[in-house]
């Protein structure tokens, strides 16, 4: 496993840019609405590897990993091919077992950021090939503890 990241970067607003391929795009040549999850997870992947956590290494070392329990996606407006994308992910509460997340994709263009997507996506730590719940390792949880100024909302 990776050394965690300074505690302060999980605090940040992490951003992954992307782009709209024909793959994403359904007969109308707008983004199919589902892949919008699949470009959540992959800003997820990318902000935990941000933060020293990439998850093959992690479920080496501690027998565990993320799994997604629910998520909930709210569509603004469409992208379309060519389009560039970038997601944002932030910690919205990070509880013992639990991980709550907020995600947008926004479009890029010369005029800015236009919100495309919003999804809140909440992850539950699991160990074993049972997949049991369990608590988020010690040095798991640090990575994902900000400073205190920036701090989510903990649950005890």
């Amino acid at each position: 496993m990776t050394p965690p990241a300074a505690p302060e970067v999980a605090a940040a607003l992490h951003r992954w840019r992307m782009r709209i391929y024909w793959e994403d795009t359904d007969a109308g040549g707008i983004v199919y609405y589902a892949n919008y999850l699949k470009f959540f997870e992959r800003a997820r992947t990318e902000w935990l590897r941000q933060l020293g956590l990439q998850q093959h290494a992690l479920r080496e070392a501690t027998g565990g990993m993320f799994v997604v329990s629910q998520a909930q996606v709210r569509y603004l407006c469409p992208a379309r091919l060519d389009d560039e994308l970038e997601v944002q992910t932030r910690i919205a509460t990070l509880g013992r077992a639990t991980l709550e997340l907020e995600q947008t994709a926004h479009r890029r263009d010369p005029q800015g950021l236009t919100p495309l997507c919003e999804g809140h996506v909440r992850l539950g730590w699991v160990q074993g090939a049972e997949l049991r719940p369990a608590r988020i390792p010690p040095a798991v949880m640090h990575a994902l503890t900000p400073i205190e100024s920036a701090s989510p909302t903990q649950r005890r």
